[in-house]
């Protein structure tokens, strides 16, 4: 069976009860809650029983164990994750405005997340998987960005699949080095996961469709276009697959990409078709936006099947 990887940041968020623009006043505040986009992608794919592990930083503090802990639970291989001394989790504080858009202060690129150095245990779990699950933060991290690069190098010399997310806003993109690094995990994808107009990142086209047959063309397998409330989209040499999302009253969307790319790439590996493969992606992708903290949400197979039930008789 596949065992799956990801690299990148472990951190605790915070949130406000209030809605409003920003933390310039005091707050009442709920969590910490469990987060960091690669720690949730990999709790999702652990709670639906995939073997998995993810490398990556914590601090010898409350938050860290709290992640740990979680983690464990639903079955992810932390074995990989470096404990730090005398430094501190990552966390992000996030308030809500009345919009629904979010304000975010973060502590990551000087916490123990923002780093990862090569270890001899940290090279023998990239040996011992099969799969890599790549998301753009990890790249876009200096600190983070050479484990990532060695675990794709790793893994698909091993003769393994790579799966990528880019999850990047475009102001970002000319931070020295990402670009470079972009091109080199796109080019040894099988699986590409962008969200919307992400899919123009990594192409010259100017329609979606010419962008989708220009990465075929260019050696990616398949193609997930993830669409939010419009749903998703699959395709690939044979074609393509639409499914709609399932509509649910949305808590805190934070962390529903995460929870769907999770949920897709397990299926995936599982052999699934698209639309058996999209079809439980967008439920957990649902279900996630309906738990207030973005590692609440992740979902087992039962909890799946029960909301796929529910929709499919309401």
């Amino acid at each position: 069976m596949a065992k799956v990887l990801t690299v990148g940041e472990i951190l605790v968020e915070i949130v406000a009860t209030t809605k409003g623009d920003g933390f310039r006043e005091a707050q009442p505040l709920i969590g910490p809650f469990p987060s960091g986009a690669p720690a949730i992608f990999i709790d999702q794919v652990g709670k639906l029983g995939k073997p998995c592990a993810i490398l990556g930083r914590v601090g010898d503090d409350d938050f860290g164990q709290l992640n740990l802990d979680r983690l464990r639970r639903d079955g992810v291989d932390v074995s990989g994750v470096e404990v730090a001394p005398g430094e501190s989790t990552g966390s992000a504080f996030v308030r809500y405005r009345e919009d629904g858009s979010r304000v975010f202060v973060f502590n990551i690129a000087n916490a123990a997340c923002g780093t990862l150095p090569a270890t001899p245990h940290g090279r023998a779990v990239m040996d011992g998987c099969t799969h890599m699950h790549v998301m753009g933060t990890a790249l876009s991290a200096p600190g983070l960005a050479a484990r990532a690069m060695e675990a794709v190098e790793v893994v698909k010399q091993n003769g393994g699949t790579l799966s990528f997310d880019p999850n990047l806003r475009p102001e970002i993109l000319n931070t020295p080095g990402l670009r470079e690094a972009l091109d080199r995990v796109l080019a040894q994808t099988d699986l590409f996961m962008p969200s919307g107009d992400e899919i123009f990142l990594f192409t010259e086209a100017q329609t979606e469709a010419e962008a989708v047959a220009e990465l075929l063309e260019r050696g990616v397998r398949d193609i997930v276009i993830k669409r939010g409330a419009d749903g998703a989209s699959h395709f690939d040499a044979g074609g393509r697959t639409d499914v709609a999302a399932i509509a649910v009253e949305e808590l805190d969307p934070t962390g529903a990409g995460d929870c769907f790319g999770g949920a897709f790439v397990s299926f995936w590996l599982d052999g699934a078709d698209p639309a058996t493969a999209l079809t439980h992606a967008n439920a957990a992708g649902a279900r996630a936006v309906t738990r207030l903290g973005p590692m609440e949400g992740t979902s087992t197979r039962a909890e799946l099947a029960a909301l796929l039930a529910t929709t499919e008789t309401g």
